[in-house]
């Protein structure tokens, strides 16, 4: 009589030994034939704290409904969210980068510490999705992700509004554009329940990623988070991973230097957040697949903008997804010889999945290939003297754009905002924000704040924008960030003045600078650390440079090509 399957669980489970921990699990409601079935983890990141993630406990119960219906058992974890939206602009945003991390570790520990079987990830807001990747990259299991969905449009005076909206009237209320009662009428209609920020975010593009990395399902991140058709999509998800589990399908068969590539094509032609090059340069780092800055820039050159989205376009995620969703975007893309197949956790390929496709006649979101809305990607990588390790320039209209004006130099993202909003920012500055690397910061926070109290004051395009932190995904104009070496590493961002005379020729790649910044290395001393205790000085110690994903852990040597 042949032996059955042996299971990762069974590490806890089988045998005398380990009696008292099927005594425990016995408490917890497990019957004697559950030691026999896989065991799932629905790793949730709900919290009440923003309604990017605030229905996911919800959004649990089908899921744990599917994996019984499969023949297996789940059990239940929750980790950590960080809003980005409820922090942005403020100290609290130094963890929101830091989180990802956290996130990720925490995962790792919850599943290996309980030898689990295979684990399917619920995530909402941005550090969340690219988290779930890392830790079924770094465990290799089988596993899923499940994206709890975008939320649906506010409305204000007929006028469809996101939270991108909110950030803008803030610099339009600071010139005097709008009155503050204005500005409280925006706030109070912008967000109308649950769900994750509505444009082309950070969060709806690592969830679009996702579908093309090949660890969602298809179309499954498309659906809203308040839409009908959501539970049974979860459902199914449930009874997938056990699936998964039970052939061991595991996550590394997935990510891929291709299907890392179709990842990458969709950020860049969907005119999404600059977020997904930090956070699939960390997925490739987990899973031990080299992919580089230059391989994000090649990516780009080959795929022009092709959707209408927010944040420089004019619809939101509901709209793609009533479109056709991901499977459009990805089927122009494929049907331009820009894509290579995959697999994918739903058991077929990605071409398979976009055979399936149903557009929406007269849908205005996507455009074709031939006929793009941008003729270059939505990002392209920086040299120069100002950043020999590369930066991130969102492009946004022509690629080609010659900037060239004095800086000013401020040493914190709070420094920058203030003097925004007193208008000392004038049309022609090289705005420099520096100390606000993975190290210098800690933490990379975002420039939204800044960025959209220049909008607001209609100066944004004509101002560029420079920081060795990071910009939101609801960003727009003319910036540059993820700049590296950072300041705290010593690199030149640190060296700049006031005046002096930056030139950005984004055609050529470069940014440089009229100083003799050598002379300027000699007299430069290591400015001491701010220190803010506990995790954030432990991710300072630990922190790789944003070129390489601003990871924590130790370089894979695997090479899963």
């Amino acid at each position: 009589m042949s032996q059955p399957k042996s299971k990762r669980s069974d590490a806890i489970i089988k045998g005398p030994a380990h009696a008292p921990a099927r005594a425990m699990l016995h408490a917890t409601g497990f019957e004697t034939a559950d030691f026999d079935a896989p065991i799932i983890g629905v790793v949730n990141t709900w919290t009440t704290v923003t309604p990017c993630n605030m229905h996911l406990d919800k959004l649990a119960e089908p899921v744990r409904a599917g994996i019984a219906e499969a023949g297996a058992r789940a059990v239940d974890f929750n980790t950590i969210v960080v809003s980005d939206g409820v922090t942005m602009g403020a100290e609290g945003m130094r963890a929101s980068l830091i989180s990802r991390e956290v996130i990720a570790d925490s995962i790792e520990l919850a599943v290996r510490g309980h030898s689990l079987d295979g684990a399917i990830i619920l995530v909402g807001c941005d550090k969340t999705i690219p988290a779930a990747a890392m830790a079924l990259a770094r465990m290799n299991i089988p596993g899923l992700i499940l994206y709890g969905g975008t939320i649906m449009p506010g409305e204000l005076n007929g006028k469809a509004l996101s939270i991108q909206d909110v950030f803008e009237a803030v610099g339009a209320e600071a010139s005097g554009t709008i009155s503050e009662e204005e500005l409280g009428e925006i706030e109070r209609a912008a967000c109308p329940g649950a769900g994750a920020c509505g444009g082309q975010f950070t969060a709806n593009t690592m969830a679009m990623a996702m579908s093309m990395l090949g660890l969602s399902p298809m179309g499954v991140n498309d659906i809203p988070a308040i839409h009908p058709g959501k539970n049974n999509a979860a459902k199914a998800c449930g009874r997938r991973v056990v699936e998964l589990a039970k052939e061991d399908v595991c996550a590394r068969q997935f990510i891929n230097t291709q299907s890392l590539e179709n990842a990458a094509l969709a950020a860049s032609a969907s005119g999404g957040s600059t977020n997904a090059i930090l956070h699939l340069l960390a997925i490739a780092h987990e899973a031990g697949v080299k992919f580089d800055l230059e391989d994000f820039h090649r990516v780009a050159e080959r795929a022009p903008v092709i959707a209408d989205l927010k944040p420089s376009g004019q619809f939101l995620a509901n709209d793609l997804f009533l479109a056709g969703g991901t499977r459009l975007l990805a089927a122009r893309l494929r049907d331009a010889g820009l894509l290579g197949d995959t697999p994918t956790v739903s058991g077929n390929t990605l071409f398979a999945e976009l055979d399936k496709l149903a557009e929406t006649p007269g849908q205005k979101v996507i455009v074709d290939v031939a006929t793009p809305l941008q003729q270059s990607g939505g990002y392209r990588i920086l040299y120069g003297d100002l950043a020999p390790d590369g930066a991130v320039l969102k492009v946004s209209g022509s690629a080609d754009k010659v900037f060239e004006g004095p800086a000013k130099v401020f040493e914190s993202e709070e420094d920058c905002f203030a003097s925004v909003q007193k208008s000392d920012i004038k049309p022609g500055d090289v705005v420099i924000i520096r100390n606000e690397g993975p190290k210098g910061g800690p933490g990379m926070r975002e420039m939204l704040a800044v960025t959209a109290a220049l909008v607001g004051q209609g100066i944004s395009d004509d101002v560029a924008l420079i920081t060795d932190g990071r910009f939101s995904g609801a960003s727009k104009g003319f910036v540059i960030g993820h700049t590296a070496p950072e300041a705290a590493h010593g690199g030149p961002i640190a060296l700049v003045r006031n005046g002096d005379r930056i030139r950005i020729d984004s055609g050529k790649r470069r940014i440089d600078v009229d100083a003799d910044l050598a002379a300027r290395r000699a007299e430069w001393t290591v400015p001491k650390r701010r220190s803010f205790g506990g995790v954030f000085d432990k991710y300072a110690y630990l922190v790789s440079s944003a070129s390489k994903g601003a990871v924590t852990t130790i370089l894979q040597t695997e090479n899963n090509q």
